[in-house]
This record gives structure tokens, sequence and C-alpha cells, in this order.
């Protein structure tokens, strides 16, 4: 693996006359929503390139460009006269890439390690190369290879388009051998590009995890606390901050994965590490698979396992992650309530029956139920399974001699709260 260099720093003196930080963002989803506050907050003057003046983020971003991503004379023009640029999503194509590094605009992550989040083979490539812990894997062109694969580590496996693919789009279980040659149709489709497709071996684990760390362009890096994510048909519902009830050794080897992550492939921002988590009791000595943390994916941006931290941290992802690009110390990572302490954050998923009824007219009833919630919308239409908002609910600690069922219980209870006051602004009042 070639080691990458570092994107440009952010210029010393700032374009804006008068010195203000301008930062671009490239994406307009929630993520780039998001950005926002954090850069009110800080006196940074954020600017927007949207498809669409009605997306997430250009509703509440005023210096909003309206232009194609894809288009690099859109995307350099755009950056023109900002300090920095960095995403909101990793699908921004290497031509335009290239045509920012081109024109010497500083961007953060820059390509050379945006290529790990953008491709999943290149990423398996790097976690291999970097010592850290790997599902069993392989790159495959036919159904023949994604036999061949199966046979040496167990079905079922767990295929993946390399490129293009999240909240579980481009990813298919393939239970038997069987069941091979129904995939098909995604080689035929993976045929027509520069590789081939992902096979993994699909581990048994008993839950996932995610660890998030803050790099910035000076190199200082900040980790935020390990959190147990539970995703619903490949879509994240729920996040514990911190992961409950979790072992020391499965800690220390998260934070170190994620660390080594950011350092080795000089990642700028924020970056998350999807996690599997293995039990001695889930480990298969026949399949190779041993107790422990193993890698599944990353992402080079805040991230829906770090939307806790708006409500739950001392410094939101949003905020670190304006901070990391700029090259700015990086701020403090705790959890608000001190030890014992927990955040739960339960995103709002929009209804299967959706109907003209405006998600504020359940507000009243949402803040009854649960007077600690705070509510995020991301001001997007409410179709089936969309991620259209968060609710974040903090459970803080009552006594540093709190047992562990003490603890669960209170979390339990705030768990409920949450799934109650999500259930009501999506669903409506009962």
């Amino acid at each position: 693996m070639t080691r990458p260099e570092s994107s440009p720093a952010p210029r010393d003196a700032p374009r804006s006359p008068d010195g203000t930080p301008r930062v671009g963002v490239i994406g307009d989803g929630q993520l780039a929503r998001m950005m926002a506050p954090a850069a009110v907050e800080l006196g940074i003057e954020l600017h927007l390139l949207a498809g669409s003046a009605d997306s997430s983020a250009a509703q509440v971003i005023p210096h909003t460009t309206l232009g194609d991503y894809r288009d690099p004379q859109t995307v350099t023009a755009f950056a023109a006269d900002l300090d920095v640029i960095t995403f909101d999503h990793e699908h921004v194509p290497a031509e335009v890439l290239s045509a920012l590094a081109d024109s010497g605009t500083a961007m953060h992550p820059g390509p050379e390690a945006l290529i790990y989040a953008q491709d999943k083979l290149a990423m398996r490539r790097a976690v291999e190369e970097l010592g850290l812990p790997n599902p069993r894997w392989a790159e495959v062109h036919t159904v023949a290879e994604l036999l061949e694969f199966g046979a040496e580590t167990g079905w079922p496996v767990v295929l993946k388009t390399p490129r293009g693919g999240y909240d579980g789009k481009g990813v298919r279980m393939i239970d038997s051998a069987e069941e091979a040659p129904a995939a098909q149709d995604w080689f035929d489709r993976a045929a027509e590009g520069p590789t081939g497709l992902l096979a993994e071996q699909k581990v048994p684990y008993t839950r996932e995890l995610s660890a998030q760390v803050a790099r910035s362009a000076a190199g200082e890096t900040m980790p935020y606390p390990v959190v147990e994510s539970t995703q619903t048909d490949g879509v994240c519902d729920e996040v514990i901050a911190p992961a409950p009830h979790t072992s020391d050794t499965h800690i220390e080897a998260a934070e170190r994965i994620a660390r080594t992550i950011a350092e080795k492939l000089q990642v700028t921002g924020m970056l998350a590490v999807e996690l599997f988590e293995i039990s001695e009791d889930a480990a298969d000595a026949e399949r190779g698979i041993v107790p422990g943390i193993y890698v599944n994916e990353l992402a080079m941006r805040p991230h829906n396992s770090g939307h806790w931290t708006m409500d739950g941290s001392i410094t939101s992802q949003f905020e670190q992650h304006l901070r990391a690009v700029l090259g700015l110390p990086l701020g403090a990572t705790e959890v608000k309530g001190g030890a014992g302490g927990y955040t739960v954050m339960k995103n709002l998923l929009g209804s299967s029956t959706p109907g003209e009824r405006s998600l504020h007219s359940s507000f009243a009833a949402a803040m009854r139920r649960s007077h600690g919630s705070k509510i995020h919308l991301y001001g997007k239409e409410a179709r089936p399974g969309r991620k259209i908002g968060h609710v974040n609910i903090l459970t803080q600690t009552h006594s540093s001699q709190e047992s562990w069922e003490t603890r669960r219980s209170r979390l339990q209870r705030v768990r409920r709260a949450a799934a109650e006051v999500a259930e009501i602004i999506v669903e409506g009042p009962a």
C-alpha cells in the first residue's frame, strides 16, 4: 500500500476580507446541514455546493451554490475563494478530486485518504496491510469465484459492490452455494467497471460497535467514546453512547484501530470505523473466527453513529470536523453526565404509511412524553424508511457507586422513551 501524502493544509490567511474562515461543503444532505449550527457558533462562513435549493442543507446554509458535484469545472469554480473543502459524502468522482488538487485547493480529507472510504476493496487491502482485524475477504469476478470463496470460508457470504453503497444498499447476502448463481446480474454490472465485487465472510458478531476519532490538519487526534449501534434493514436505528457493558480490552482495541487508520491513512476530519464485536460464545474455530473486534466499514466524515454527540458530548462531531479541517485545536469528547452516564440516539425513519401530516404536529405530544428529548429534523420528505431526523435523550449518573444492574435498568427506560418519542413523531400520537 502506498502511504498517502497529506492534502495541502488550510491557508494561513483566510481569503475573506475580515479574516473569517471560509469552509466549503460538497454534498447537500443532513450531515452538511448539521455543520451549520456549529459553524454559526464558531463564526465560520460555511459555503455549500448543492444539487437543489430544497435539499436538506440548502434550507439552512445561506451561502449556497447550485451545481453538480460530479462536474470538475463547477466544483473548482465553487472552491475558488474558499479556504478548505470538505464533504458530507464519499461519492465525489476521482476526476473532480484531481481537478481540485490541481487547482491548489485544500481538501480534507484528501483524495489519497478518501479512496479508502470510497472503495471497499481498497479499504480491505489497507486494513489488511495495517495488520488490523479483517473478516476473510476476496475480490471476485464470477459466480465460480464466489463459489470457491464460499467453499473456503463457509456460508453465508456477504457480497458487496465496492463503490456507491450505503445504508444497506449495494449489499447482498448469499446464504448458500445454491443461491450464488442468482447474483449473476451483479457480476454482469461489475464487468463494466474496473474491479470485481467484494466477497466477505459473514462473521457471527454479537453486536455492532462504532469508534470515531477526529484528526486535525495539524496531526492532532482525539477519540470519542466507542458506541453500540443497532441496524434495522441495513439502516442505523439506535446508538448508545458509550457502548454499555463493554470490556476494557474491546474498548482499547476499537480505539486503537480507529486511531491507527486515522494516522496511517492521514485522514483529516472525522473518521468513523464501524466494527463487529465477536464474543467467546460467538467465535467459530472451524471458520477461523476468533473473539475480538473486526473492521466492518469506514466513513471519513461525520457519521450517523456520532449524532449523539450533538447533545451528549462536550464537543459535537460537527464542530469537531470543522475544527479539524481548519487545523484548530480539537475539543474535549467526554460524555456529558460523567462516568456511568449514557446518551441514546434514535433515528426517525419515514413511516411505511406516509400521509400529509406535518411532523411538527406531533411535537407537543412527543415532548410531553420525554421532557429531556432533543429532537433534530433534517427538512426531508418523510418517505418510507428514509432518515428524516433523530432524537437524543441523556441519562445521567446518580451515584458513583451505581451497580451495572441499576445503570442497565435506567438505560432501558431511556431507550423505551426514545423509541416512543420517535414513534409519536413519525406515526402521530395514539
